[in-house]
């Protein structure tokens, strides 16, 4: 029997499989479900067994469990069509009759109120109502959702949000990756739906301070109305509905939705989460 991992060759998937294969889990209990065969040739080299199958194509996924099978669903990427791919892995997952279901969901679960957590609402409840045995991993925010952008921070000095003062708890994804891994591989987890976030929560204004003072350039946070916000994302090319997103995300921040510091990402990783400080240095040795 393997451990499952979908969406695996995506940036939380891969890492999730090297914190398996760090825990001891042996390249051979391991399987990756993926689209692209060849993107995922770095993981069959390893020994990890690919399962090719599409979330858009339902019966892909007739073959991708197996009974007894630990299985992680990774959320997928595509805004707005993630329901109907979510519900055909949740059914491929209990005709095979896996052992366990863990999906990547949002922080505040039924409580996200905000619109890109309503997708993840749907799912959760697909889930319950599927009768799978399940963990609910409700992810916090990436802190690299932030660093994947300091070039255009420091090209333009400045930190563009709607947030106010709100505060984000975020971890970097490694560790979110790593409490993935601790589920999959320890007991006691089932019907359990952890709040994960960092140990820390942050605001833009000190963000971009850390980034001043690491980088040695100034940076400002610059916070806009929300209509202003999305107008410079448009402005940027960010298509208009996904910037409409962005800025309701934003939103949420202000309102202290990404805020809650539950210390479940701790416990379950078995250390303090990693502070934006180490992914700010890290994502500037990049650059």
């Amino acid at each position: 029997m393997s451990i499952v991992i979908t969406g695996a060759t995506g940036q939380l998937g891969r890492l999730v499989i090297g914190a398996l294969l760090e825990r001891g889990v042996p390249a051979a209990g391991i399987a990756a479900v993926v689209r692209d065969k060849q993107k995922a040739a770095d993981l069959a080299e390893r020994g990890i067994e690919l399962r090719i199958a599409d979330y858009d194509r339902p019966e892909s996924l007739a073959g991708a469990f197996e009974g007894g099978e630990r299985v992680l669903l990774v959320s997928g990427s595509e805004v707005g069509r993630r329901v109907p791919q979510h519900a055909a892995v949740i059914s491929a997952a209990k005709a095979a009759g896996v052992a366990q279901l863990a999906y990547t969901g949002v922080l505040g679960g039924p409580d996200a109120d905000f619109e890109l957590a309503a997708e993840h609402r749907a799912t959760e409840q697909l889930i319950l109502d599927s009768g799978l045995p399940y963990t609910l991993l409700r992810n916090g925010w990436y802190t690299e959702n932030y660093t994947a952008r300091l070039a255009t921070v420091l090209e333009h000095g400045a930190v563009v949000s709607n947030t106010g003062e709100g505060r984000v708890a975020s971890a970097a994804r490694a560790d979110y990756a790593a409490a993935a891994a601790a589920v999959l591989t320890t007991e006691g987890h089932l019907g359990a739906a952890y709040e994960l976030s960092g140990d820390a929560a942050w605001s833009m204004d000190e963000y971009a301070a850390e980034v001043t003072r690491q980088s040695g350039k100034p940076v400002v946070h610059d916070d806009v109305p929300a209509e202003a916000h999305l107008a410079v994302l448009t402005g940027a090319g960010v298509p208009e509905p996904f910037a409409a997103i962005l800025v309701d995300v934003d939103e949420a921040i202000r309102r202290g939705r990404l805020a809650g510091t539950s210390g479940d990402l701790a416990r379950l990783i078995g250390r303090p989460t990693t502070p934006l400080a180490d992914t700010v240095a890290e994502a500037l040795r990049q650059l």
